[in-house]
């Protein structure tokens, strides 16, 4: 955390919040659910070490910034706004995007509506979704899975922001952060984490008491209801995207992925990973790296690597 630095910027017409170490070119690092800025802190000292400057927002609904209390608020648009905004303020006419979990999903949308700002990308856990013309994600995801998959227990304003409540900030972010089950997340009514056996939720050694505590720290005052967001606003950002249907995502990209990943363990998404459909909807697509025995929080479960990784990848340009 030792020369991390902290500030606010307006963008888009919000107040964001940003943390930023090091000096030279500029890399953007876009965080998922349930994390802030504080997921990249291991990133960052090691980008600012080898000559760059790491700079970590907290997304709208996240940390300190602005949480708009509607889902519609948190469209594509708005996200990739708000990054434009940001790499503005900066000076910017194009960066490096690293991201995770939601980052990543915004990161591809960034990279389809402004390839001209981005000068490569890393993507963690979650490949490029094509949009499917003949049906909306959630119909899909409740055909595919039913009511019971965590993103659609997510759907109704305030109900899962309820569940979490009769858990504690801090015990939710303890389930969350250590599940790694390789397998969809199910969430049924009144049993919504039955997949943790263990009271106590042991921290595994890459996560200490002290990380949860700044998480819980900023959950606490901001609540989940901006996260949680991302969700609700699945099929508006369908609605909403149908002039991209079929573009291609024009810009170089290295994608990493845990072995033990619920994202990499959904069905269908081995195939497209390595069956061909990931690299001829992103032809730039260069490394596809899956890290064996790692879950869904691979940047801060295997810090060192993926450092590594992210440097190997974009020292090429």
């Amino acid at each position: 955390m030792e020369g991390i630095e902290h500030s606010m910027v307006r963008v888009n017409g919000i107040d964001m919040h940003i943390a930023e170490k090091g000096k030279g070119p500029v890399v953007l690092l876009l965080h998922g659910f349930p994390e802030l800025w504080y997921s990249w802190r291991h990133q960052m000292t090691s980008l600012a070490s080898h000559g760059y400057r790491a700079v970590a927002p907290d997304l709208r609904g996240f940390g300190d910034t602005d949480a708009p209390p509607s889902s519609s608020s948190y469209t594509a648009f708005h996200i990739v706004g708000d990054l434009v905004g940001l790499i503005d303020r900066l000076g910017l006419d194009q960066v490096f995007l690293v991201a995770h979990d939601w980052g990543a999903v915004m990161a591809w949308y960034f990279c389809l509506f402004r390839p001209d700002r981005v000068k490569a990308f890393v993507s963690l856990s979650i490949t490029f979704t094509p949009r499917n013309p003949s049906v909306k994600p959630l119909d899909r995801m409740r055909a595919a899975l039913g009511e019971d998959y965590y993103i659609c227990r997510f759907q109704e304003p305030g109900e899962i922001e309820d569940v979490f409540a009769c858990f504690g900030t801090t015990d939710v972010l303890r389930r969350f952060l250590t599940y790694r089950r390789p397998a969809p997340l199910f969430m049924p009514k009144g049993k919504e984490f039955e997949h943790t056996h263990d009271p106590q939720i042991s921290l595994p050694s890459w996560l200490l008491e002290e990380d949860i505590n700044y998480y819980a720290s900023k959950f606490d005052v901001k609540g989940f209801t901006g996260g949680v967001n991302y969700y609700r606003a699945l099929n508006l950002n369908w609605e909403l995207t149908a002039p991209w249907t079929g573009a291609q995502v024009k810009v170089p990209v290295k994608f990493m992925v845990g072995d033990l990943d619920l994202t990499y363990n959904t069905p269908g998404a081995k195939q497209y990973i390595h069956g061909g459909g990931l690299k001829k909807d992103v032809p730039f697509l260069e490394d596809v790296v899956v890290m064996e025995g790692v879950g869904h929080f691979i940047n801060e479960e295997r810090p060192e690597e993926i450092s590594t990784h992210i440097l190997d990848f974009i020292q090429r340009f």
